[in-house]
């Protein structure tokens, strides 16, 4: 399938869905509406109200908060998660320790902390960033260990034999096996920083796209909470984007898999 072909079957997807979903809220099916439009607004008016915000400029400071946080998750969260993914690749007998801790640290539902975060951070963005990075850390983490320990034993063998020393083995060999999958998680982490963000703001904030969201709940307009909805939407596809890019441009060597 081409590219110009994806795109179109992509574009034609969401067409199609707004469309129902228009359709259903304002056309009588036998007599009634499917879908009432106070409980599911209508893509109608869920569009307005995005032009209305940009427009007017009021999302623009909420964007930025929101934007700023998740960037600041997702950096701390990935760098972090990589770092000790490698390390207890490397070191069996600390992972070995550490596991059951890992584990139990990782099962701890991630709600439970904000609050404990906002105790300790105050209701700023560093409470948001925290909540954000423990959402991002354990998939990087999990997935670049991973990585490591599924190297070729083929490949390091050829390595030493070629007298590559430990910095060589890191830098030619564990790091190339591990990008694959560390970019696998990072595609997922984006979501999840940009979740950690929002969540913080609509318990606690005074700005965000998760404030401004909550403040639309707050009074039932339903337009507005989907408009928060799609925004974010948009703006994790264009992080997202940006990932895949750099992912292109430090997998160049990696063979592209074609289609029979």
């Amino acid at each position: 399938m081409s590219r110009v072909t994806l795109l179109f079957c992509q574009v034609m997807v969401a067409v199609i869905v707004l469309a129902l979903w228009q359709a259903f809220t304002t056309v009588p099916v036998f007599g009634r509406i499917l879908l009432p439009p106070f409980f599911f607004s209508n893509p109608i008016d869920v569009f307005s109200q995005i032009v209305k915000w940009f427009s007017s400029g009021v999302i623009w400071k909420h964007l930025a908060i929101t934007l700023w946080e998740s960037i600041l998750a997702f950096v701390i969260g990935s760098v972090a998660g990589i770092l000790v993914g490698f390390w207890f690749a490397r070191q069996p007998r600390v992972a070995a320790v550490f596991d059951p801790y890992v584990k139990m640290t990782n099962a701890l539902p991630r709600v439970v902390l904000a609050p404990i975060f906002a105790l300790w951070f105050g209701l700023g963005i560093w409470s948001k960033v925290a909540l954000g990075v423990t959402l991002v850390f354990f998939i990087v983490f999990f997935n670049v260990y991973q990585g490591v320990k599924e190297v070729s034993t083929t490949v390091l063998d050829n390595g030493r034999m070629l007298g590559m020393n430990e910095r060589q083995l890191m830098r030619h060999v564990y790091w190339p096996s591990a990008l694959s999958w560390m970019f696998s998680s990072l595609h997922t982490s984006v979501g999840f920083a940009v979740v950690g963000a929002v969540v913080g703001e609509y318990l606690g904030a005074a700005a965000g796209l998760g404030y401004l969201i909550q403040q639309a709940e707050g009074v039932f307009d339903v337009a507005g909470v989907f408009a928060g909805m799609f925004v974010l939407s948009a703006f994790v596809i264009l992080i997202d984007m940006a990932v895949t890019l750099v992912e292109r441009r430090l997998l160049v060597w990696r063979p592209t898999v074609r289609e029979s």
